[in-house]
């Protein structure tokens, strides 16, 4: 019994049930040990109140038989305060009592006990009530865990269906700020400020004419990849990729107070990252590229647009419709801005081999817009 004097009964097969007897009577506490270790079961021992919260709070047992007699907080005061917690509101709790009078039974119901044993403890008595508690414990378990399981899914699914549009630093925010993220995406007719970025690949046109067929698609796959990584590292929301072009949003579905900042310097990395590309199919195929950008900003609708069978989450309105028409007139290593967007452009310009003010004829307008034209080396 040296295992029983040092406060730990272990049954040789090490079972994975674990049960904290709390007890200031070493021969009683020894004795339920070594009943429950004869089943199988793993038993600690606890002498007192302070010491069982302890080893609860170190390393959660499955179930606590609790003496309501003990020096320092009684039996009903542990059993309360672990009904009061959260971690342990569900741990199971047996109260073992010399007590038999109504007035403690109540009590001890009060303090949310999940069963009772008198004393003296009867063996047969003491293993079918533990025996009917970890059955209870362990559907409790499963229950728990497919609940987490379900959740987990659900929120993978839902990061799935962000991957489409968001980068994964991005979605793991918006998951963290929504926990049903999917409400981000669920208002069909939400107004707000927004950013927009168009990038268009030139060239490609002739490209595709003097490059195999099924070079193509790789060759977009790469453009896009690297266009995409730029979005990302700036954390903004790819909207669509049609064709050779991109469109981009910032500060939706969470605002970015520095949104006109993010697109400028995502402009920037794609013209540089795609740089090393273009060298290299210039080098094979002999065409020039590049990338054209147009940047606007101001107020659009976002929202989930298309039919029964098929829906995108989009952006709509008139920043979006001239970021379209300015990526279009850019040339090649382009980035032309808006009005509204060079607005707050005063701090984040430096670094641009030229930057210039020119009038911009588009269609659509009924004047030209003064845009910001900024031309990054390549």
């Amino acid at each position: 019994m040296s295992e029983l004097a040092s406060g730990r009964v272990a049954h040789a097969a090490q079972a994975a049930f674990r049960v904290l007897v709390v007890d200031d009577d070493p021969d009683m506490a020894g004795f339920l040990a070594l009943l429950l270790a004869q089943q199988g079961m793993h038993a600690d021992i606890a002498a007192d109140g302070h010491v069982a919260l302890e080893m609860i709070a170190a390393a959660p047992p499955d179930l606590v038989l609790l003496d309501v007699q003990m020096p320092g907080p009684s039996g009903f005061d542990i059993c309360r305060r672990l009904k009061s917690e959260d971690s342990t509101a569900l741990l199971p709790v047996v109260l073992i009592t010399a007590l038999e009078d109504h007035e403690s039974r109540v009590r001890g119901i009060e303090a949310g006990a999940d069963d009772f044993l008198s004393k003296p403890v009867q063996r047969e008595e003491l293993l079918a009530r533990v025996k009917t508690l970890r059955r209870l414990h362990e559907t409790r378990k499963e229950l728990e865990g497919r609940r987490l399981a379900a959740e987990v899914q659900a929120k993978e699914a839902i990061r799935k269906a962000f991957s489409r549009y968001l980068s994964p630093r991005l979605a793991e925010r918006v998951l963290r700020e929504s926990p049903d993220g999917e409400a981000v995406f669920r208002n069909l007719s939400e107004r707000t400020a927004v950013v927009a970025l168009f990038a268009d690949l030139r060239g490609f046109t002739h490209l595709s004419e003097a490059v195999p067929v099924s070079n193509i698609v790789p060759m977009l796959n790469e453009f896009f990849t690297e266009l995409t990584a730029a979005v990302h590292d700036n954390e903004g929301t790819v909207f669509s990729m049609a064709g050779d072009s991109l469109l981009v949003g910032f500060n939706v579905p969470v605002q970015q107070p520095d949104a006109t900042a993010r697109a400028v310097r995502t402009a920037r990395a794609m013209i540089e990252r795609f740089a090393p590309v273009a060298a290299r199919w210039r080098a094979e195929h002999g065409l020039a590229t590049g990338i054209g950008i147009g940047i606007e900003s101001g107020e659009v609708v976002v929202g989930n647009v298309g039919a029964p069978s098929f829906m995108s989450y989009t952006i709509i309105g008139d920043p979006v419709n001239v970021a379209a028409r300015l990526m279009q007139t850019a040339a090649a290593n382009e980035i032309l801005i808006g009005p509204r967007a060079a607005l707050s452009l005063h701090a984040m310009l430096g670094g641009a081999t030229a930057v210039e003010r020119r009038a911009v004829a588009l269609k659509g307008k009924a004047e030209p817009l003064e845009v910001v034209a900024l031309r990054v080396a390549a």
